[in-house]
């Protein structure tokens, strides 16, 4: 039987698995989903990485070899751990990345969200993620917000992959869409490679999701006749 998830990819459409640990990684089974599946790229946020780092023990080891070496402040701490899971989840999907050319085997970090309304911190941490992680299915993810849009433009002017978040509206879409292509003329005009750049744009959907069912819910609960709920519930 096929899977139905790997039929998605007659679409052109490719499964993106939104959360990370070093169980997954360790285990086997992120390399499980990528074969039966279809997995075709990951993502990560400090909300992820909490539920993973907060619960078990996979990250004492490290944890402790990390505060031998020094008094590292917690972000600190958490960056360097971070690095790491992002690191081997991107040498997993490396032959994905591989066999479609770049468009798919990506992983993604994110930017600190404290960061979310500077643009020249952004930049920085952006570039030192970059740097600090060097792998080509990397993808950085930066805010959609006012002060976020120079820091798409100047990334993808230096060749950084970005993803894209916060997005929630058509015209803030088209801001980051001019941006982004701005920030790609200038690197091909400094004679880089457009092939090599890759960028994701990422809808919040899911919040939208879950506004429209909290006002279904509201109708259905109104509604007398059952014909309409029926068709209210799908």
């Amino acid at each position: 039987m096929t899977n139905p998830l790997r039929t998605l990819q007659e679409y052109g459409q490719s499964v993106w698995l939104d959360f990370l640990s070093r169980d997954l990684l360790r285990s086997g089974e992120l390399k499980r989903l990528i074969a039966e599946d279809g997995v075709r790229g990951m993502t990560s946020n400090p909300s992820i990485f909490e539920k993973a780092i907060g619960h078990g023990e996979d990250y004492d080891a490290q944890i402790a070899e990390l505060e031998a070496k020094g008094d590292f402040d917690p972000g600190t701490l958490f960056e360097q751990l971070a690095i790491t899971d992002i690191q081997n989840a991107a040498d997993i999907l490396r032959p994905v990345y591989d066999q479609t050319q770049g468009r798919d085997g990506f992983v993604s970090i994110e930017v600190s969200p404290y960061l979310a309304m500077q643009t020249d911190a952004t930049i920085e941490e952006a570039r030192r993620l970059w740097r600090a992680i060097k792998r080509d299915n990397l993808m950085v993810k930066i805010p959609a917000t006012q002060p976020g849009l120079p820091a798409i433009r100047q990334m993808t002017a230096e060749g950084v992959n970005i993803n894209i978040t916060l997005l929630f509206a058509q015209k803030v879409y088209a801001d980051v869409a001019e941006a982004y292509i701005s920030g790609l003329g200038e690197y091909v005009a400094k004679g880089g490679d457009p092939h090599k750049v890759a960028s994701v744009a990422s809808f919040f959907v899911s919040r939208i999701d879950n506004l429209v069912d909290e006002a279904l819910d509201k109708k259905i609960a109104g509604a007398v006749d059952p014909a309409e709920k029926t068709r209210l519930k799908g």
